[in-house]
């Protein structure tokens, strides 16, 4: 059973008819289990159609290098225009969308606040910045500097864009329609963490995803759930982060301070048809903590499960949304 890279899940199961691959993809890995029909198509078909597509979408949203769309963007200065992949202007305007719904506390730019904290692609330490370093630095930071002209994504501010909060459930959403094209019905695939799964396995058994407490020293699953055509995804704080003069920094940031989130909420996993939505939403329910990002997940029907530290344990809450998708189908 492969454990998901985002913390919270493990997929489960695997059974006769059952074909699976995997590897190295976005600094991370992917796998993908499907069911071969009689006439369906074997791995050496599927595997090269998965991984031109991860390969797209690292070439074209990647931070980590040099050569991507997204960086050579990063790299130009204010008031510059590029022409940019169809992919990469939805996913600019799905951040703008995030960004709106939350008030500007999620936002594609903060990269250069990741990299002032020690958590960027360009970082160097780990460390609290001053005010002062602080305040330069958010002058590079807004979605409102960004504008799509055309097939141009263009900026007024030597802003940088971060697609880490939601590429990988994007490329989950890709993988699982040429899937669906090559005439594959029964499927469960996952990038770095995030995942889709679609249909039963060959004995007629559904997909199953445990979610897990956050635990650093063992994994348990608190809640399991099944799971046909609907992505998943679980952001948290409790692996990356730092510690300074006793207190915590978490690698996820409020777009509105500047600043590492500091509050109660552990980790947020979504259940969305999108996974590129149910991606967002559970990086942008974080952000909002424990009451806002409840209140928000409640406002917008978004199916949550939420991890809350109090004192030194963690409750678990599943809002009325994810109720209703599992209440009779979840142990």
């Amino acid at each position: 059973m492969p454990v998901l890279l985002m913390g919270s899940m493990i997929a489960c199961g695997s059974g006769d008819g059952l074909e699976s691959f995997g590897g190295p993809t976005m600094g991370s890995t992917y796998s993908v289990k499907y069911v071969r029909g009689p006439s369906g198509p074997d791995i050496a078909h599927v595997q090269p159609e998965v991984e031109a597509i991860l390969a797209e979408v690292d070439q074209q949203m990647s931070t980590y290098r040099s050569d991507s769309d997204i960086e050579r963007f990063n790299g130009l200065p204010a008031d510059s225009c590029q022409s940019m992949p169809a992919g990469v202007l939805a996913l600019v305007r799905v951040g703008e969308q995030l960004s709106i719904d939350s008030q500007g506390s999620y936002d594609l730019t903060v990269e250069p606040l990741l990299d002032l904290w020690g958590f960027g692609p360009q970082a160097r330490v780990e460390h609290v910045p001053t005010a002062e370093q602080l305040a330069v630095v958010r002058q590079r930071v807004g979605h409102d500097h960004l504008r799509i002209d055309g097939d141009q994504l263009c900026k007024d501010a030597p802003v940088q864009v971060d697609f880490n909060s939601i590429a990988a459930g994007y490329a989950v959403d890709r993988i699982s329609a040429r899937m669906q094209a090559l005439g594959i019905r029964s499927f469960l695939v996952e990038a770095t963490g995030e995942l889709k799964a679609v249909g039963k396995k060959a004995d007629g058994s559904p997909w199953r995803v445990a979610l897990e407490a956050p635990r650093d020293d063992q994994q348990i699953a608190e809640k399991i759930i099944e799971l046909d055509g609907y992505g998943v995804s679980t952001s948290g704080d409790y692996r990356n982060y730092f510690e300074q003069d006793g207190r915590r920094y978490s690698h996820t940031f409020d777009a509105l301070t500047g600043a590492p989130i500091d509050h109660a909420l552990a980790s947020v996993t979504v259940i969305d048809r999108s996974a590129l939505m149910a991606d967002g939403f559970s990086t942008l329910l974080l952000i909002l903590g424990p009451e806002r990002g409840w209140a928000f997940a409640e406002e917008h029907k978004i199916a949550a499960f939420f991890v809350i530290r109090v004192d030194k344990r963690f409750i678990i809450r599943s809002n009325s949304a994810f109720d209703r998708l599992f209440s009779d189908k979840s142990q």
